[in-house]
């Protein structure tokens, strides 16, 4: 189902090159820490800073920000250098503090967005307010896309006009790459379930590797994402909280000469872009016939289980197939990553059509 959110407002903030930039520590340390980072980002156009200063840790005893102490530092961002200032709320209390330090950008983390009824609060929160300041809203710590639309709805419910999404990947189980798996399909139908609706990647998140954040940065820009929120720190090694994931002022200057340009939307196709696009129907035409008769078989396989007594799942059969089919998909050029995944949604529904 697509929501219609029509009288959305634009985020506030300057563009570079097309794309919204925020940039700023993961966490608001100190009155210089903070100010110095600002100077930095601001002689670079940055027009966002960001900063935490309520920071949910999973365990007590970690640095969790200096809270309304730290709110002062943020708003002599702003006098100094004309910059926004953003920060994250997770109770009403929070809304409240920010807005009277006149802060123009909050954002929902994710474990807040993952939970309804804070959200909710932060939303009755927002409702009472004269002046709506814009709210971001993070995914999920999990792969739920409508707990993230549900969040997103929520605020707008409250008369928040300046409304945007944030994508941070989600939690990664077993060995990867990145500290959140970036699950690029969810963001993508998003923007397909509410158009209009503004989504900002943020690679310091996804990938918790200060090394990794100019590639997926890079990618997420080829992808036509509205901005990036990236945590930049001047001395990332003497961090109080992930120190891993954040990038240098001139790290971060380096990575903006390298973003590509952004995709232009109103562009005409290339002249043969049709006729790729049919190509690709007749071979998507091609895989459901596939997967028609594979299932097929597989209610076949069902029965002859059933009237021999044997389990449905084999696990051995399972494992050796998947490597093998594993093995034959890398000399095609095929991913390893993707066909587990493929294989694994294509026998989790054919052990359901044997069941059936």
């Amino acid at each position: 189902m697509k929501y219609q959110l029509p009288d959305l407002e634009p985020l506030p903030g300057t563009r570079i090159d097309g794309r919204l930039i925020i940039a700023g520590p993961c966490s608001a340390e100190s009155r210089t820490q903070v100010i110095t980072t600002a100077r930095a980002l601001s002689e670079l156009g940055v027009g966002v800073f960001r900063a935490g200063i309520w920071k949910p840790r999973t365990h007590p005893g970690s640095f969790e920000g200096f809270g309304v102490d730290a709110l002062p530092w943020l708003s002599m961002v702003r006098r100094t250098t004309g910059m926004l200032i953003a920060t994250e709320v997770a109770t009403p209390a929070h809304v409240a503090a920010a807005m009277r330090a006149e802060v123009d950008i909050l954002w929902i983390g994710a474990r807040t967005a993952a939970n309804p009824f804070a959200v909710q609060e932060i939303a009755d929160a927002l409702t009472v307010l004269d002046r709506k300041p814009a709210v971001l809203v993070k995914n999920p710590v999990n792969p739920d896309l409508e707990l993230w639309i549900g969040a997103i709805r929520r605020i707008y419910a409250a008369g928040v006009r300046r409304i945007g999404a944030i994508h941070r990947g989600f939690s990664t189980y077993g060995q990867s790459l990145y500290r959140n798996t970036p699950h690029w399909s969810i963001p993508i139908e998003l923007r397909h379930r509410i158009p209009g609706l503004p989504v900002i990647c943020d690679p310091s998140h996804i990938t918790g590797r200060a090394d990794l954040v100019p590639q997926v940065a890079i990618q997420a820009t080829q992808m036509g994402f509205d901005g990036l929120i990236i945590e930049t720190h001047p001395s990332p090694c003497d961090a109080l909280s992930d120190s891993a994931q954040q990038i240098t002022p001139q790290q971060l200057a380096d990575l903006l000469h390298k973003l590509p340009p952004m995709p232009d939307k109103e562009a005409s196709p290339a002249a043969n872009l049709d006729e790729l696009r049919r190509e690709i129907d007749d071979v998507d035409d091609e895989l459901l016939q596939i997967l028609a008769r594979r299932m097929d078989v597989a209610r076949r396989i069902g029965e002859v289980k059933k009237e021999s007594g044997m389990s449905i799942v084999q696990t051995d059969r399972y494992n050796s197939l998947m490597e093998a089919r594993v093995d034959a998909g890398a000399r095609l050029g095929l991913s390893g990553d993707f066909l587990r995944k493929l294989l694994a949604t294509i026998h989790e529904e054919s052990v359901k059509q044997q069941l059936h």
